[in-house]
């Protein structure tokens, strides 16, 4: 099957053949036409992107990163730019301005037609990251005595201005939502039959001020593709969909990432981020790990005649430090992604702590047994017992370390994710070496 990539776009363009290019480009998924057109020079870029339908361009658009989505608009006309916007959805316009810098914004925004920007402007009223800013004012809505025959012909002259009519949604007079259904039940439904015999008043719903992540868990948890926002009298303002969801999820997942690798969130793609700017979200961690593990330093340096005195014991120090940072980021990994998704509430922490003190006292038993073998070889009963003491002893308490950090950052209102493996590491380094030369220095000295 011929590509995207096989269109021949600089010879059409120079050859004038622009309607024969504009019937071949409209044929191909727009998710493709997106990929295609910010591979191809800026000229050619901007002449395919004004010759795409504009219903073809706006959903091109949405496709792109931000940062193309920008350079793109600055090669467009203001009245290119208006169209564009007018066939976006109220969801993916305020998602594109919250991307720009305010006077940019404000630029677009004169751009509007006055119903278009009287919907920009409620979305925008909501606080950032809400659900309010992602959710679309754009649903199909029917009362409760209506037939399923006038349902269907409403929803045949409203559907087309809906992003989506998966679900209906029953309201009273004053836009109470009642009922949310799904499109099957008036396919199958007598025509005669009335709503209200339909319904069942059971639905699930949001608040416009909660998190998008919750959004998420939702939809996760209850398996909708639609959700129906409610402001705080019950009245339907707006729906979520399946797609802004996953573009959401897959947001915060990267979030999670870098912030679980000690690293400031981009908020562009990796390859649109300046080597100042990666510079920037990086060294603020590194230092501050730095300084924790001065504390390490000291310690050593405090413990120095204990070490001069037994040579053995530095052996087993980068062992019994790394066993213990590696059970501390197993726990803290489980732990970060379990407060994520809602498996485990705040509420548990007290019996969380208590099963991952299990775990970790098996996994120090375990280890603990291994650690005096070693020592033995290498240095004799005194050291086999301090090596395998130390070891249970450090990966218990890295362990809880791992559980309780997530817990203590989501009571203090930060994002458990914060609770990053090197700083979890970095923790259990410095308790470690506590352990270890407490251990040693009680040892040796009954000795």
């Amino acid at each position: 099957m011929k590509e995207v990539k096989d269109i021949d776009v600089k010879g059409l363009i120079e050859q004038n053949r622009l309607a024969e290019l504009r019937e071949i480009i409209s044929d191909y998924p727009v998710a493709d036409i997106a990929d295609f057109i910010l591979h191809i020079d800026k000229h050619d870029r901007v002449i395919l992107f004004r010759l795409l339908p504009r219903k073809i361009s706006s959903e091109v658009f949405i496709c792109m990163e931000s940062e193309d989505r920008n350079a793109l608009l600055k090669d467009l006309t203001d009245e290119e730019t208006g169209h564009l916007l007018t066939h976006l959805r109220p969801d993916d316009r305020t998602t594109l301005f919250e991307e720009l810098p305010g006077r940019v914004t404000q630029k677009l925004l004169n751009l509007l037609s006055p119903e278009d920007l009287n919907k920009a402007r409620f979305l925008l009223g909501y606080p950032e990251e809400s659900i309010g800013r992602l959710m679309t004012p754009d649903y199909v809505a029917v009362r409760p005595q209506w037939t399923v025959s006038q349902c269907i012909d409403h929803i045949r002259n409203k559907g087309k201005d809906s992003e989506t009519v998966s679900v209906i949604y029953v309201c009273n007079p004053d836009w109470t939502l009642l009922d949310a259904l799904a499109l099957q039940k008036f396919v199958l439904a007598e025509p005669h039959t009335t709503i209200e015999q339909l319904m069942d008043y059971s639905f699930v719903s949001l608040s416009a001020f909660d998190d998008r992540e919750e959004a998420v868990r939702v939809m996760l948890k209850y398996d909708v593709w639609a959700l129906p926002v409610l402001d705080s009298e019950g009245v339907l303002i707006g729906v979520v969909t399946f797609d802004d969801v996953m573009d959401v999820a897959e947001e915060e997942a990267t979030e999670d990432f870098h912030k679980g690798a000690a690293v400031t969130p981009l908020k562009t793609s990796y390859s649109a981020t300046s080597i100042t700017a990666l510079y920037s979200k990086r060294i603020g961690w590194l230092l501050g790990l730095v300084l924790i593990n001065l504390i390490s330093l000291e310690i050593m340096a405090s413990f120095q005649e204990v070490l001069a005195s037994t040579i053995a014991l530095t052996f087993f120090i980068p062992m019994l430090i790394g066993s213990g940072g590696n059970a501390g980021a197993q726990a803290a990994t489980l732990m970060v992604r379990a407060l994520a998704t809602g498996d485990v509430e705040f509420s548990q922490w007290s019996s969380t702590l208590l099963k991952e003190l299990m775990v970790g006292a098996s996994l120090g038993i375990t280890m603990g047994v291994v650690g005096t073998v070693l020592g033995f070889v290498r240095g004799g009963t005194d050291i086999a017992i301090i090596v395998g003491l130390t070891m249970i002893l450090i990966v218990v308490v890295a362990n809880i370390i791992g559980v309780v950090l997530p817990f203590l950052l989501t009571r203090l209102k930060l994002d458990p994710a914060v609770a990053s493996n090197p700083l979890v590491m970095s923790i259990a380094d410095v308790t470690g070496l506590i352990i270890y030369f407490t251990i040693s220095t009680w040892i040796l000295t009954l000795v």
